[in-house]
C-alpha cells in the first residue's frame, strides 16, 4: 500500500515577516514517521513550523500540509488546516482561567463539535490515553510541568490529526519528565499512525530516542545522517 505524506515541501523560503530566515527547503514527512527538527535556538525552528501551520505565510516554492496546498492558503482556511494538525508547545498555552477539561471543551467547540455526549467522551478518551483523565476536573496551576504537557498533547489529539508539530515539548521539563513525554509522544504517534516533527536542541533526548534528523542552521535546511556529537 502506498504511503502518503503529510507534509510536502519544495524550493521554498521561509520568511519571519521580511526577514528570509531559510532558504532552499526540501522535505517530505511520511504519515505515521517520527522526525526530528534540530538546530540552535534563532536558527528558524519555529519559523517554519509556523508557515506549516499557517501562521505565516508562504511566500515562495511549494508546499503542502495534510493535502492542503500552503502556497493558496486563505486566511478564512486556516481553521480547516489546524483541524487536521495537533500542535504541542514548549509552554503548553493551556488557558489558565478554566479546568482541563473546560480547556479541551473548547478546543473541540472552536473546531466545530456541537453533541454534548460525543464532546464529554472524546474528552475522556483523549485524556484517558494520556494518563490524565483522574485530573479533568483540575485547574492548569495545579498541574505540575510534566502534566500540563501531558494535557495539552490530549489537546493536540482531540480531532485525531495525521500530523503533530511539537516545538520544543520538553524544553521546560526536568529530563525524567521529558523521557516520559518523548515515550508519550511515541506511543501516540505509533498508536494512531500519526506523524510527529517535533523541533529540539536536546541532544541527550535525540540520542536516547533515534529517529531522522533535519537541521536549521545558518539559513539552510538539510537532512542530518551523521551522529550528532556533544
Amino acid at each position: 500500500m502506498e504511503v502518503k505524506n503529510v507534509i510536502e515541501v519544495s524550493q521554498s523560503s521561509i520568511y519571519q515577516r521580511n526577514h528570509l530566515v531559510l532558504s532552499d527547503v526540501n522535505f517530505t514527512l511520511a504519515e505515521g514517521e517520527f522526525v526530528y527538527l534540530i538546530g540552535k535556538t534563532g536558527s528558524g525552528k519555529s519559523s517554519l513550523l509556523k508557515v506549516l501551520y499557517g501562521d505565516l505565510p508562504l511566500k515562495n516554492g511549494s508546499g503542502k500540509v495534510v493535502g492542503m496546498d500552503l502556497k493558496t492558503l486563505k486566511t478564512s482556511k486556516i481553521p480547516d488546516l489546524r483541524r487536521h494538525l495537533g500542535i504541542v508547545f514548549q509552554d503548553f498555552q493551556l488557558l489558565t482561567d478554566r479546568s482541563v477539561e473546560e480547556n479541551l471543551k473548547f478546543v473541540l467547540k472552536a473546531t466545530g463539535w456541537k453533541d454534548k455526549n460525543s464532546i464529554e467522551a472524546r474528552i475522556d478518551e483523549v485524556l484517558d490515553s494520556v494518563g490524565m483523565l483522574s485530573k479533568k476536573k483540575m485547574m492548569p496551576f495545579r498541574l505540575s510541568g510534566g502534566e500540563q504537557q501531558r494535557v495539552s498533547i490530549a489537546r493536540a489529539l482531540l480531532n485525531h490529526p495525521e500530523l503533530i508539530l511539537a516545538d520544543e515539548p520538553t524544553g521546560n521539563l526536568d529530563p525524567e519528565t521529558s523521557n516520559e513525554i518523548m515515550n508519550l509522544l511515541l506511543s501516540v504517534s505509533k498508536q494512531n499512525n500519526c506523524a510527529v516533527l517535533m523541533a529540539t536542541h536536546d541532544y541527550d533526548i535525540i540520542r536516547r530516542y533515534p529517529a531522522r534528523k533535519v537541521r536549521c542552521e545558518e539559513g539552510r535546511f538539510f537532512e542530518v545522517t551523521e551522529e550528532l556529537a556533544d
